[in-house]
Formats: structure tokens, C-alpha cells, sequence
């Protein structure tokens, strides 16, 4: 746990340029926080003291504004930056290194049972705003756009935008920006690609024509 604990408190000297001193981290960073508390919930849920876990999970709330059910999964390295009206529910799993803003939901939909949250793989970004609902996977380095509402599965290295979400691709490559803003359009892609093809058809089409010539 306290190694846990350690790399929660350097990914945000890492990730948020404000970020002063480890100190001013941990005794001022409510995501720090509301991430350190939810440690120890978890692990008084895990082993069936789900009383306290809760009233671990429910203090945390109510200092920092954000709320993590003790069940959820969560790995090593999150950042959770702002925090203000974060809700990740029951079930969540979250991988490696992942950031998530304020205003974020990890939620269900309301019908299903079970496994009812959403799984974040390693290295993804959640934006400002985004909602991600369901019992579905956001693959590795995956990116959510700020506002997003997210209703199905993501795949790895993609991008989701807009209400409801719209997937897209991008190169394959994990990330280091925390823009939220300045992502891909796969309208706009779509419709560069589609240019691109015709630009090589009408050039095949002019060789031809000058070959018969």
C-alpha cells in the first residue's frame, strides 16, 4: 500500500504543473486525498468489514468532494486532478497511471447486475464533464474528451468524443498530453481521407486520359 501511496504522490508532482512540493500534495490535493482514503476502504472492503469501509468512502466525500465506493479497483499511479463531483461506482476498475477530472462519472446505466461500472485500462484520460456508463472496457491509452458520454467500449489508442461518444483512432501511440480539448475529429479525418483518395483518383484518371491522347 505505501508504495501505492508513493506513486500516487509522485504522478502529481509529474502531471499538474501547480503542484509545488510533495507536502503541499498531500496535506492540500483533495484527489490525493480522496485517492489515499480510498486505500484504506478498500482494504477494510476486501476483507468484510464493509461498515467501516463505507464510512471511510463517506468522511472522504465529504471533504473533498469526491466520491469512490470502496469496492471499486483502482491501480497504482491515479491523478485525479480538481476532483469536484468525481463519482466512480462499485464495480469500476482502473489500470495504471490514469487521470481523470473534475466532474467525471464512472457509472452504470441502471439495468444491468453484477459487474455494473465501467474498466479503464492503463494510461487512459478521462476529460472534465465526461460520463463513462456501463460494464464495458476503455482500452489502453485511451483518451475520453472532456464532456463525452461514453456508452460502449473504447478500444486501445483511440480517441471518444461527443454525446453519445464517437470512437476514433489515433496512430496507435500512447499520448503524454492531458489536453482534453484539442483532440481528433473522426468526422474531419474521415472526410481528409476521403479527399486524399479522390485527389489520387482523379490523377490516375488524368495519366490515363493523357496516355489515350
Amino acid at each position: 500500500m505505501f508504495k501505492t501511496l508513493k506513486a500516487d504522490l509522485n504522478v502529481v508532482l509529474e502531471r499538474d504543473p501547480a503542484a509545488r512540493s510533495k507536502a503541499e500534495v498531500y496535506f492540500l490535493y483533495s484527489g490525493f486525498k480522496a485517492v489515499r482514503s480510498h486505500r484504506r476502504a478498500n482494504w477494510f472492503y476486501r476483507h468484510n468489514h464493509k461498515f467501516i469501509a463505507r464510512w471511510i468512502s463517506q468522511r472522504s466525500r465529504r471533504k473533498t468532494g469526491i466520491e469512490i465506493h470502496p469496492g471499486a479497483t483502482i491501480g497504482k499511479g491515479l491523478f485525479i486532478d480538481h476532483g469536484m463531483g468525481v463519482v466512480i461506482g462499485e464495480t469500476t476498475v482502473i489500470g495504471d497511471n490514469c487521470t481523470i477530472y473534475q466532474n467525471v462519472t464512472l457509472g452504470g446505466t441502471g439495468k444491468d447486475t453484477g459487474k455494473r461500472h465501467p474498466t479503464l485500462g492503463n494510461n487512459v484520460l478521462v476529460g472534465s464533464g465526461a460520463k463513462v456508463l456501463g460494464p464495458f472496457k476503455v482500452g489502453d491509452n485511451a483518451r475520453i474528451a472532456a464532456g463525452a458520454v461514453v456508452l460502449s467500449e473504447v478500444p486501445e489508442n483511440a480517441t471518444a468524443v461527443g454525446v453519445p461518444a464517437r470512437v476514433v483512432k489515433v496512430n496507435g501511440v500512447r499520448s503524454e498530453t492531458l489536453d482534453q480539448i484539442h483532440v481528433s475529429d473522426p468526422v474531419a479525418l474521415a472526410l481528409c481521407n476521403l479527399e486524399h483518395k479522390i485527389n489520387i483518383l482523379e490523377k490516375k484518371l488524368e495519366e490515363s486520359t493523357n496516355k489515350d491522347k
